[in-house]
C-alpha cells in the first residue's frame, strides 16, 4: 500500500492573496528571503481539501506510523501524511482550527533559528514565523521535527547553505534543532534541496525518515531518506488535489 504526503507552508484568505507579488519572510535568524506564490494555498481551498479527506475517510498518519510502515507493519487504507513547513503564523491562525475540527494531524518541520522570541501580530503580508509557545498551543494537532537550526538558507537557486556544509557543520545544526523538536529521528530537506552526503550524514546519525519536494507517492520502495511529497499550492482545485493524495 501506497501514501501520500501533502506539503504546505503558508496560507492566505482570498481576499489577501495576491501571487504576482512574493512574500518577505520575518524570522528571528538574520536571513532575508521571499516565501515565492505556489507555496501558499487559500484559506478556502484548504478549508474544501480537509474537508473533502474528512469526508472520504481519509486517515492523516503520524510520523511513528510512517517509521513503522519501513519497519513492515501495514498503514490504514486512504492514509495521507500532513506536513507544513517553517512554521509561520498562519499554520496557527488558520489550519490549526481546521485540522482540530476534524480530528486531523499533522507535522510540522521546524527551523529553530527562525522562531521568534515574542509572538508578533499576523500581517498578510509578510510570512512571519511563530514563537515556541506558539507551538506548544498547536501541540495537540502538530508534532514537531528538524528542518535545520541554522541552515534554512539559500547559496544560489540549485544549493543550500547545508549543501555546503562539512558534515560535522551539518551534524551540529541538526543536533541544535533537535534540542527543541521532539521528533528528532525526522527531517525534511530545506527547499529539497540536498546531496547523497547530507542523506549519508543523516543514516550515520540514525535518522529513519527524510522528506524531499520531489513528487509523487511513497511505497516500500521508496528510500525512507528521500521521501517524496506533494505541494499544493493556490491554484489546485478539488479534482486536481484528489490526483495527488
Amino acid at each position: 500500500m501506497s501514501f501520500s504526503v501533502l506539503m504546505y507552508h503558508e496560507i492566505r484568505k482570498e481576499q489577501e492573496f495576491n501571487p504576482e507579488q512574493p512574500s518577505p519572510i520575518d524570522v528571528k535568524q538574520d536571513y532575508t528571503d521571499f516565501l515565492p506564490s505556489p507555496l501558499f494555498v487559500t484559506l478556502e481551498h484548504f478549508e474544501e481539501q480537509m474537508a473533502y479527506l474528512h469526508e472520504q475517510n481519509y486517515h492523516t498518519l503520524t510520523l511513528a506510523e510512517v517509521k513503522n510502515y519501513y519497519l513492515g507493519k501495514e498503514i490504514p487504507r486512504n492514509s495521507v501524511l500532513l506536513t507544513f513547513d517553517d512554521c509561520f503564523q498562519s499554520v496557527k491562525e488558520y489550519a490549526y482550527p481546521i485540522l482540530k475540527k476534524y480530528s486531523f494531524h499533522a507535522v510540522a518541520f521546524v527551523v529553530t533559528s527562525w522562531l521568534h522570541d515574542t509572538s508578533k501580530e499576523f500581517n498578510p503580508e509578510k510570512s512571519i514565523c511563530m514563537t515556541k509557545k506558539d507551538l506548544a498551543d498547536i501541540s495537540d494537532v502538530f508534532e514537531y521535527a528538524n528542518h535545520t537550526h541554522s541552515f534554512h538558507q539559500r547559496a544560489d537557486a540549485a544549493t543550500s547553505r547545508m549543501m555546503e556544509a562539512s558534515d560535522e557543520e551539518f551534524a551540529q545544526d541538526l543536533d541544535r534543532c533537535n534540542e527543541f523538536v521532539e521528533v528528532k529521528d525526522v527531517f525534511a530537506y530545506p527547499f529539497g534541496l540536498y546531496n547523497e552526503r547530507n542523506v549519508s550524514l543523516l543514516r550515520k546519525k540514525e535518522f529513519l525518515l527524510a522528506f524531499t519536494t520531489e513528487t509523487g507517492k511513497n511505497d516500500r520502495r521508496t528510500d525512507p531518506l528521500t521521501l517524496k511529497r506533494n505541494a499544493v499550492p493556490y491554484f489546485l482545485n478539488l479534482d486536481a488535489f484528489k490526483k495527488i493524495i
